[in-house]
């Protein structure tokens, strides 16, 4: 199992539940937000953590491009700001109707990667925030930005759904009416010869996890090599600058990382801990 820790280089309260959910916990990856506001900070951690791999949380909603708005005007919104679209339903809608320019996503993406890779970082995986590279769109112009940038795997972002809890009943649904993109999505990656996990756990219970649910889903993992999509960090006055619906969930979530019972339960089922490098 991979457990990875999205959403880093956010705050620094983010990053520093980051950092202590690997070097005292269970995480093996990170990945770095590249328009992140602690974006440095969190580049000087991964130098300083060798044993964790670190790949590129890509972002396509909330915040700002990193290329100037002017030379990705679908994927902005027509204002001062000139930031990304904050609705990810919004979003959809506009990748489902063509609206989206994939030329625009792959250089996006493009300039995102290769700004981990100018911090001196070895970039091991993708995957994408509120996880935009399901839509096909996305996915293709990701596919050739992690060709061309040398990337060999990308998060797998289909959750098996028997382990989402039903207080999150409006991610559950979002989730079923993504699964149509499995298919198409296994296949992309095969042809790009990427490598991925078989999905992912934790999805549908962001926000919501509990030390209970955590450890059932442990001790009833599947066969294969699955990917737990963590979101721990401190919720400070930073955080409160910040566009997210996760906050207290944030600090929950480092605690049962970090907790002894976990790690009990993870030695008792035979689980071992691998790191997007070991997957490719």
């Amino acid at each position: 199992m991979i457990v990875n820790a999205d959403d880093f280089g956010l705050t620094s309260g983010v990053n520093r539940g980051i950092l202590e959910s690997h070097s005292n916990g269970i995480v093996t990856s990170a990945t770095l937000m590249a328009c992140g506001d602690r974006f440095e900070e969190a580049a000087a951690i991964a130098r300083q953590s060798p044993k964790m791999s670190v790949g590129c949380h890509v972002v396509l909603v909330d915040g700002k491009p990193l290329l100037n708005p002017a030379a990705v005007p679908s994927l902005t919104h027509a204002s001062s700001s000139a930031g990304f679209r904050q609705s990810l339903g919004l979003f959809a809608f506009l990748a489902a109707s063509g609206r989206l320019n994939e030329a625009e996503i792959e250089a996006e993406i493009t300039a995102q990667i290769q700004k981990l890779q100018a911090a001196g970082l070895a970039v091991s995986h993708l995957d994408s925030h509120k996880h935009t590279h399901m839509l096909p769109v996305v996915l293709r112009a990701m596919l050739r930005a992690a060709g061309a940038c040398g990337v060999r795997a990308l998060r797998n972002p289909f959750d098996p759904l028997v382990f989402a809890s039903v207080r999150q009943w409006k991610r559950h649904f979002q989730l079923r009416m993504m699964r149509r993109f499995r298919p198409g999505f296994r296949h992309a990656l095969a042809e790009a010869g990427m490598a991925t996990p078989d999905g992912c756990l934790g999805i549908a219970a962001t926000g919501g996890l509990k030390l209970e649910n955590f450890q059932s889903m442990l001790k009833n993992l599947p066969d294969g090599t699955w990917e737990f999509v963590s979101h721990p960090g401190y919720n400070d006055q930073d955080l409160d600058r910040v566009i997210t619906r996760l906050r207290q969930s944030r600090e929950k979530e480092l605690a049962i990382l970090t907790s002894h019972r976990v790690k009990k339960v993870l030695r008792d089922e035979g689980i071992q801990l691998i790191s997007y490098r070991e997957l490719v």
